[in-house]
Order: structure tokens, then C-alpha cells, then sequence
């Protein structure tokens, strides 16, 4: 006599969503796709370069890619690179005005380090 146990199939977590947006990065692309960018999308995507590795990658461009993720937050899209899409779940995209400079900044959860002058990181 043979008995055979069946184990409830496990729940699967929830993955984070692939990026997110600060209300500063919201604001500032709402303005950026009224004004010059009007009618293209930011893309996002990672690529070699720096002393760590990797670098964020930002580029305007006029139509997606079949191969972009869409990521739509506070009522603003951008595109990711699907190559990127694994170094970024669960990103952050802020908008940062400093002293000196401004521009988008990246919490990611996925990095391990970055290099000391913050050009880029390694996961």
C-alpha cells in the first residue's frame, strides 16, 4: 500500500515593482515632457562603463521599443530597457537639486556598491 502526500502549492511573493517615482521626479518629468521632450519618453536602461561596472543610462527617445517595459507612476512613463530590467526592480527614481547641481538619482535595492565618485555601481 502506497500513499502519496500532496503539499499545498507554495504562495509566490510579490516581486517590488520594477521602478517607482518620487513626487520630485514626477513634477520634473511632467514639465520636461510638456516643454522641449514633448511627444518623446525617457528611457532607462544600465550600461558598462565606470570603475564599478554599470551606470545608469538616460536617453530620450521618440517611439518604445517592443522590448521596453513601461512603468507608469503619479501619471508619468518611462521606459526600461528590458536588458536593465533586472538590475532595477525595485528602484527609486528621485529628482535631487543641490547647490551646485540637479538631476535624477537612483535608490536601488539591487546594488552592492558604488565607486567613490558615484558614477557608477555593481550589483
Amino acid at each position: 500500500m502506497s500513499t502519496t502526500t500532496t503539499n499545498p502549492p507554495r504562495a509566490r511573493r510579490a516581486l517590488p515593482p520594477l521602478m517607482q517615482l518620487t513626487e520630485a521626479a514626477a513634477e520634473r518629468l511632467h514639465g520636461l515632457y510638456a516643454g522641449g521632450e514633448a511627444g518623446r519618453l525617457l528611457r532607462i536602461g544600465v550600461k558598462t562603463k565606470g570603475c564599478s561596472g554599470l551606470s545608469y543610462d538616460l536617453t530620450w527617445v521618440d517611439a518604445a521599443e517592443p522590448t521596453d517595459e513601461r512603468v507608469t507612476d503619479k501619471g508619468v512613463t518611462v521606459l526600461v530597457d528590458r536588458k536593465a530590467s533586472l538590475f532595477l526592480i525595485g528602484t527609486i527614481m528621485d529628482y535631487e537639486v543641490k547647490a551646485m547641481s540637479a538631476g535624477f538619482t537612483f535608490t536601488n535595492p539591487n546594488e552592492k556598491g558604488r565607486c567613490g565618485c558615484g558614477e557608477s555601481f555593481h550589483v
